[in-house]
């Protein structure tokens, strides 16, 4: 009995599937991009509301350093789909394609402590105002 070698050859498949699975990854980081932008907003403009009406608010300003942790974290994201992107690419053309290693763990850990941040700054924040 004769083993077949497996013809590792990429299809155009395999590389319009790269590019779709870039192309979530971008919009996955464009989110993460704009709700730290607003987060960081929201921050800012109920800090001049309450100046507005005269009162001063009794936080530090955590919204800020959420959103921009959030803007960088979604700059990152989209650095690393460009790395994916590009690796996995040559991997094709080469014929060694692996399936992705440590970074879906931990880009997945990463967005899991931004969640626990994000709850723990929402129930602080209501519990202060």
């Amino acid at each position: 009995m004769a083993f077949e070698k497996l013809d590792m050859s990429s299809a155009p498949s395999d590389h319009l599937a790269n590019e779709r699975t870039f192309l979530a990854w971008i919009r996955t980081s464009v989110s993460i991009i704009v709700f730290g932008f607003v987060v960081a907003k929201f921050g800012i403009t109920l800090r001049q509301l309450l100046r507005v009406q005269d009162r001063t608010i009794q936080h530090s300003g955590m919204s800020l350093v959420i959103g921009i942790a959030f803007m960088f974290f979604g700059i990152f994201l989209a650095v690393a789909a460009l790395t994916r992107y590009q690796n996995t690419r040559s991997r094709f053309q080469d014929g060694h394609f692996e399936p992705a290693g440590r970074i879906i763990t931990i880009l997945g850990i990463v967005t899991a402590l931004f969640g626990v941040i994000l709850a723990a700054y929402v129930f602080y924040t209501s519990r202060t105002l």
